[in-house]
């Protein structure tokens, strides 16, 4: 699993947020409360699932008062129930109002992302495939929406453009065939990236195999399609599927004989997990 992000590379999404959100300051809670009021505060479950992203509340208050202590009571991966309190924190009143929404909407995606995708792996199990994700993250948003994936069981696809070469449709319009792009890849970088290229029939499968590609990805094909194009891959190469993919896709794949299945809507249009604050 990948690292959780580092408070260095959430400051700037940190500060966004905090701009956005709290502006000049908040003016319900600065008239209500005093700089000397200080509180005591539960984050609970609200949902079932998979909980994330304990690091980022301590972040977000670090960044708007390091004196509000944050307790994490539950590791990011695990599963919790509703009541579940997942963090305590305690420090001044004004700054854990001015925190409470940003941290909130940072933990309700991350974990509404790990339990997505913890459901989709369970539909898997036994099987052997890789449940994958994919660069359809909210902008910005990417290591800490793949943080949440692999808490979930999933596993990280590339994680940009320039960690390894993928060939799509319209690569392959542009450089004429497969088998010329795959070759102009390979020219220019040897073996120092594995090489995916995207299929949608048979024709291009056998065209990328030709061209020696390390993974075939096969593209909105049924599950007839899938079963014949892994029929004729097996043991020449990977096979991903994707397109289209929702938990009854995932599951009847489960035995077509492929290795991964990338879906983006393990965070595309993830639902948040409910969690709410509460003073105590």
């Amino acid at each position: 699993m990948i690292n959780a992000p580092r408070y260095e590379e959430t400051m700037d999404l940190i500060s966004l947020a905090v701009k956005e959100d709290l502006g000049s300051g908040d003016v319900t809670s600065e008239a209500i409360f005093t700089e000397n009021d200080v509180s005591a505060a539960a984050v609970l479950a609200k949902d079932e699932g998979v909980f994330c992203g304990s690091d980022m509340a301590v972040y977000v208050y670090r960044f708007i008062d390091p004196r509000v202590s944050v307790t994490p009571h539950v590791q990011d991966g695990m599963n919790v129930t509703s009541s579940t309190r997942v963090l305590s924190l305690d420090g001044p009143t004004r700054s854990l109002l001015a925190g409470e929404r940003i941290m909130l909407n940072f933990l309700q995606r991350l974990s509404g992302i790990a339990t997505r995708t913890a459901f989709c792996v369970s539909l898997l199990r036994e099987s052997g495939i890789q449940l994958l994700d994919t660069r359809k993250t909210l902008p910005g948003f990417r290591a800490l929406d793949k943080y949440a994936v692999a808490c979930g069981g999933g596993t990280n696809h590339r994680y940009g453009l320039y960690d390894m070469v993928m060939i799509k449709d319209n690569h392959i319009r542009a450089a004429g065939s497969i088998v010329e792009a795959v070759r102009i890849v390979r020219e220019k970088y040897g073996e120092r990236y594995p090489v995916e290229v995207e299929t949608t029939d048979m024709d291009e499968i056998q065209e990328a195999l030709r061209a020696g590609a390390d993974i075939i990805m096969l593209d909105n094909m049924d599950r007839h399609a899938i079963v014949k194009a892994s029929e004729a891959i097996r043991g020449r190469a990977k096979i991903e599927v994707s397109g289209n993919m929702d938990p009854g896709r995932i599951r009847e794949l489960a035995d077509c004989g492929i290795d991964y299945i990338s879906a983006g809507m393990l965070t595309h249009s993830v639902t948040a997990f409910d969690l709410s604050m509460k003073f105590i």
